[in-house]
């Protein structure tokens, strides 16, 4: 072979070599531009999913699903709230007349001081309330008091099996709530949300759990 017939192959050699080159790299930036527009499409619409209940298929009863409720914030709420249809069914004191009444003075208690009677009159109501489905605020109670307990990170149906493993009754915990109303989860709230006795409260599930119990 002559030397201008090596040199004009070695030039086309070199040609394919380089549209090759040119080639793969077109693909490989077609890959990633195809990957990533998958990769964008696929972060949106996992953005866009609700917070569902899974054994009710409708969204979670809170407006800020997932995040936990200090005691502080769930008794803001109620000392905000209107509960003047509660407050009608109290009897902050037992009415005595005759002797019962002199006994009472005399050998009683001392009387409650007037700064305190509402405090006293807004736990007594508190205990009348039952738990609001669509409360979002009775929501988040019930969900910080499972998760707290149990360690889970997600949501949790409000209604289901769940609930009977920590304790309650039936799948619905409102249905534990007859003598001591909503006043019975904010004790819960309280227990796990300190950090003086969340401890307690979660070695206490744990012991309920065990199969000697």
């Amino acid at each position: 072979m002559s030397s201008e017939g090596f040199a004009q192959d070695s030039r086309l050699g070199s040609a394919i070599v380089v549209q090759t080159f040119l080639d793969l790299r077109r693909c490989s930036f077609l890959t990633v531009a195809v990957v990533s527009t998958e990769v964008l499409r696929a972060q949106e619409e996992w953005d866009a999913v609700d917070t569902i209940q899974p054994e009710t298929g409708i969204q979670a009863g809170s407006d800020r699903p997932g995040e936990l409720i200090s005691f502080s914030e769930a008794l803001q709420h109620f000392q905000t709230v209107d509960l003047s249809s509660f407050k009608k069914r109290i009897q902050p004191t037992i009415r005595r007349t005759g002797l019962a009444a002199l006994r009472h003075y005399l050998f009683g208690p001392p009387k409650l001081h007037q700064g305190l009677r509402e405090e006293r009159d807004l736990v007594l109501t508190i205990a009348q309330c039952g738990l609001d489905s669509q409360d979002p605020v009775h929501g988040r109670v019930l969900q910080t008091i499972y998760k707290k307990l149990t360690g889970s990170k997600f949501d949790c149906a409000l209604h289901g099996d769940h609930w009977e493993d920590l304790g309650f009754q039936g799948a619905n915990p409102g249905t534990d709530l007859r003598g001591a109303g909503f006043l019975a989860l904010l004790h819960l709230l309280y227990l796990v949300m300190d950090s003086k006795t969340l401890l307690m409260a979660q070695e206490i599930f744990r012991l309920s759990r065990h199969h000697i119990q």
